[in-house]
């Protein structure tokens, strides 16, 4: 009987000690998007709307849409 109350403890604190871990769900944080002002041309290459990016202080662009615009973008 001893035992199986040492044993039942011993769950019941792992149980506490790991179940918030898997209860918390991880949130993805919002994008937001603006279009470069000093990209100038069409967008042709990710890379170089990135660095430019980078230079207006965002961390990062891509290019996109029909019209092959550089957009920067950085979270929310």
């Amino acid at each position: 009987m001893e035992i199986i109350r040492k044993l039942f403890g011993m769950f019941l604190l792992l149980l506490i000690v790991l179940a918030p871990q898997e209860m918390v769900v991880p949130s993805e944080a919002r994008t937001c998007e603006s279009k470069s002002h000093a990209f100038k041309g069409p967008c042709l290459s990710d890379h170089n709307c990135g660095l430019v990016c980078r230079n207006e202080g965002f961390p990062d662009g891509w290019c996109r849409g029909i019209r092959r615009r550089c957009f920067c973008t950085r979270r929310c």
